[in-house]
């Protein structure tokens, strides 16, 4: 095969790539005995495309985040993951070992409370490069020079490389833990209320963080949040849940500007109140 015959076949494939969800759930439902979590929840997530999920607590939300991160195994329905070779794979046909591995590398977590998502006991530069090891990354300087170099990037100071999470702010902590998450260059981030618990003007310089690395990485992320002004920010589309359903779904500035369903006008109107 000649030069270009071979580009034109790898550009090839990088179009039709794109052109297929890279996660794909579809009639998911987790119960809790008598409770329901969510039920019949079916949506894509594609290539670079931001979903948030939003609504109030007890909705289901955080219960869906957990079922399609595979952090939760949910009562019936698929949840399919489009892997680097192209193959779309069942996440809960794999073996436990191949999600666990999947989620150290192709894919990142951030909690709401960064202590869930960091070894605070460890340093920073350990903490992002304990993600590289998982990788095969196995030359210390490397892996530091790594670990210095998103630190900065999240707006660490390099000087803070060998200082433990227990010796940061709330803010840092979370920066911390989104660079544990990127170091490996993850086709699909999970979020869990990322901007939680934070003041605001630590939020807000948080949130312009995110929304560079997520256009500059080329990031699918799916976000979980009750705030609806990080939703706007953030997504590209939304999903609406109440009581475990989805009420509303669509793009972001539409279901905002224009929200269908009554209990998506009252959120916004709700916001916008206050």
């Amino acid at each position: 095969m000649s030069l270009s015959e071979t580009l034109e076949a790898s550009v090839g494939g990088i179009t039709s790539a794109a052109k297929q969800p890279l996660l794909s759930v579809d009639s998911l439902t987790r119960v809790y005995g008598n409770r329901i979590g969510c039920t019949d929840v079916s949506f894509d997530v594609w290539p670079g495309e931001v979903l948030a999920i939003v609504g109030e607590s007890g909705s289901g939300k955080t219960t869906l985040l957990n079922c399609i991160s595979s952090r939760l195994t949910p009562t019936c329905g698929t949840v399919r993951y489009r892997m680097r070779d192209g193959i779309s794979a069942g996440i809960y046909k794999m073996a436990e070992a191949e999600r666990r591995y999947l989620m150290r590398t192709d894919w990142g977590f951030v909690h709401q409370n960064p202590i869930d998502g960091l070894r605070m006991t460890v340093s920073a530069g350990a903490n992002v490069g304990e993600r590289l090891m998982a990788v095969g990354n196995r030359h210390y300087g490397n892996i530091r020079g790594a670990a210095i170099e998103w630190l900065e990037r999240v707006e660490i100071q390099a000087d803070r490389v060998d200082d433990q999470p227990r010796t940061f702010s709330g803010g840092m902590r979370q920066r911390l833990q989104i660079a544990r998450n990127l170091v490996t260059e993850p086709r699909l981030v999970f979020m869990d209320e990322p901007t939680g618990g934070l003041d605001v003007s630590v939020q807000a310089r948080l949130l312009d963080l995110l929304r560079g690395l997520v256009s500059d990485l080329g990031l699918a992320v799916v976000v979980v949040t009750h705030d609806l002004a990080v939703a706007r920010l953030l997504s590209d589309r939304m999903i609406v849940m109440k009581e475990g359903r989805v009420i509303e779904a669509g793009l972001t500035d539409r279901v905002l500007d224009d929200p269908r369903a009554p209990y998506t006008q009252l959120l916004v109107s709700s916001i916008l109140q206050v």
